[in-house]
């Protein structure tokens, strides 16, 4: 069959052809506020949506539009549901052997305060599980931490989703910015470069953004120090490595640092008024047997050992996401008859300018490499970790089986969202959103990194959106006479905005807590700061291009 080429203006009108290429995900988030259906049901309504508008509008042909899906719904579970699946049987590994107890002491040990187990939990080794494999990771295992710790289940939904921003852009061991290296020609060190001046001002923020969220105002300055020491020394490591050093280790260097620093720093100060969980609220609680009742765990002292015992399921898997997804490390695990094309679907679709300088095929590659991937090192140190603290093979799996049960309507929601994703991007209706973004003029930075977020909010990844606009912003860029590194820099910046609104994360978020049926709230409560933070990156951006263009790599 010959390839099939994309239409970016079915409708010869592009205002028409954008609100008909937005109908999909406007479907989507109608079903799931409006009608507050179950997620799956509000994923499968978007996915038929996009399928019949690939079908009608775009005259995508049948068999790739059911290939997109099917190629969908294979990622989603493989790269997707996979890691979700297994950071909860990571948690439930650790609560059944009773070591997540110890881990809940050692933190109220740091800090009884909330605000400040917020930062360490969410923020610092958040940033670190982002790093180091990212994937859905952070959010599962944060929010299941802090639901341990006490905190409710909703309120740990969220603060995870807002925490887990301002590392993406690098996520895990700096994927997002070789994918915007591959698709532009560019450096990948100049776009690590200029994210790195980029963002430190959002890292910078991001800690006391994450408090207010939380608490008042008041109850925020009451604890400014540490978050200032927090918000600082990440965002310091953060421009220094991703500046002078390189751009795999980013976050993991830059949440290592802010987290000793922070433990340090918690040594000889605390703060005046200390804010215990339950002051003032229900204390974090679920009816599902993933997450038995918490209670606010004391500051009991342990030696050093029961507590590295304690965490060593969570150190285990966080070091072989790190040793899994290292680059020259994973080339070990990565076997090449294991990445095979999608039939009927790999390079079928035609990218036509200008999304592509030149008619361009579209790949579509099916990776198997198990081993290699961050949800089967988690699972390999949730195993390990359970034979280690006295559980048997046996009863370790029974826990698996369990944990897997009780997911099958996440994996769901996660099969039909990827899938929506893969038709609007084969079948070229996200193309069409980003590039009514690029006739702002002058505007452009601020609109260019709107786009970022947008892509990942489409998309559900910061790499899937640089590999969806970053030729774009090029092209973009060069056309207006901007610096195309200042706006490779700005998707991937922007992008990590996004990251909290899109529905691959809010249903990981909502799996993670045990939030089931809560998806439209999650997405209320985060929508407006992820809205608000992407703007404030995209001021950035305008005055880096306009009033600062030395920041900007030559």
């Amino acid at each position: 069959m010959n390839p099939w080429t994309q239409v970016y203006d079915p409708f010869n009108s592009w205002p028409l052809s954008t609100a008909v290429s937005a109908l999909p995900v406007l479907t989507l988030f109608f079903v799931l506020v409006v009608l507050k259906a179950r997620v799956w049901v509000s994923a499968l309504a978007g996915m038929l949506m996009a399928v019949a508008l690939a079908l009608l509008a775009f005259k995508m042909p049948a068999v790739l539009v059911v290939a997109s899906v099917g190629h969908g719904v294979i990622f989603g579970m493989i790269r997707i549901a996979w890691v979700i699946v297994a950071s909860i049987f990571l948690y439930n590994i650790a609560v059944e052997t009773g070591q997540f107890d110890v881990m809940k002491q050692s933190i109220a040990g740091l800090s009884s305060d909330k605000r400040l187990q917020l930062v360490l939990i969410a923020f610092c080794f958040g940033a670190f599980l982002e790093g180091t494999g990212g994937g859905g990771a952070p959010v599962a295992i944060a929010g299941s931490f802090l639901i341990g710790l006490g905190f409710p289940p909703f309120q740990a939904a969220t603060l995870c989703l807002i925490a887990n921003t301002a590392p993406v852009a690098w996520g895990g061991v700096g994927n997002p910015i070789r994918v915007l290296a591959e698709v532009t020609g560019l450096p990948a060190m100049d776009f690590s470069a200029m994210a790195g001046r980029i963002l430190p001002p959002m890292s910078l923020i991001l800690p006391l953004w994450l408090v207010r969220s939380m608490v008042g105002w008041k109850e925020t300055f009451e604890v400014w120090p540490a978050l200032l020491v927090s918000g600082l020394s990440f965002a310091g490591m953060q421009f220094y490595w991703s500046n002078y050093q390189e751009a795999g280790l980013v976050d993991v260097v830059s949440a290592v640092f802010s987290l000793l620093v922070m433990v340090a720093f918690l040594k000889f100060w605390r703060p005046a008024r200390e804010l215990r969980l339950g002051d003032g609220e229900t204390e974090g609680r679920s009816d599902s047997p993933s997450f038995p009742q918490s209670r606010r765990p004391a500051a009991q002292h342990h030696s050093a050992f029961v507590v590295l015992k304690a965490w060593s399921p969570f150190i285990l898997s966080s070091v072989l996401i790190f040793f899994a997804s290292y680059p020259k490390i994973n080339k070990f695990f990565v076997f090449s008859w294991l990445k095979i094309p999608m039939p009927a679907l790999h390079n079928a679709v035609l990218k036509v300018p200008p999304v592509a300088p030149v008619p361009t095929p579209e790949a579509a590659m099916v990776d198997l490499n198990f081993l290699a991937m961050p949800g089967t090192a988690v699972f390999v140190g949730a195993i390990v970790s359970a034979m280690f603290l006295g559980l048997s093979l046996t009863r370790a799996l029974r826990i698996f089986g369990r944990t897997l049960v009780e997911m099958i309507p996440s994996l769901l929601a996660i099969s039909f969202m990827v899938a929506l994703a893969y038709v609007t991007r084969y079948g070229g209706m996200d193309t069409v959103l980003g590039l009514s973004l690029t006739g702002t003029g002058w505007w452009f930075p601020f609109f260019g990194t709107m786009l970022g977020w947008l892509g990942v909010a489409l998309t559900g990844t910061d790499a899937g959106s640089n590999a969806l606009f970053g030729n774009l912003q090029k092209v973009t860029a060069e056309q207006l006479n901007l610096s195309p590194v200042l706006m490779g820099a700005a998707n991937s910046a922007g992008g990590v905005m996004g990251k909290m609104i899109d529905a691959q994360s809010i249903v990981v978020s909502s799996s993670a807590t045990q939030q089931h049926g809560n998806e439209a709230a999650i997405f209320k409560a985060v929508f407006w700061h992820s809205l608000v933070l992407a703007a404030l990156v995209g001021v950035i951006v305008m005055v880096y291009a306009y009033l600062m263009p030395w920041v900007i790599p030559r």
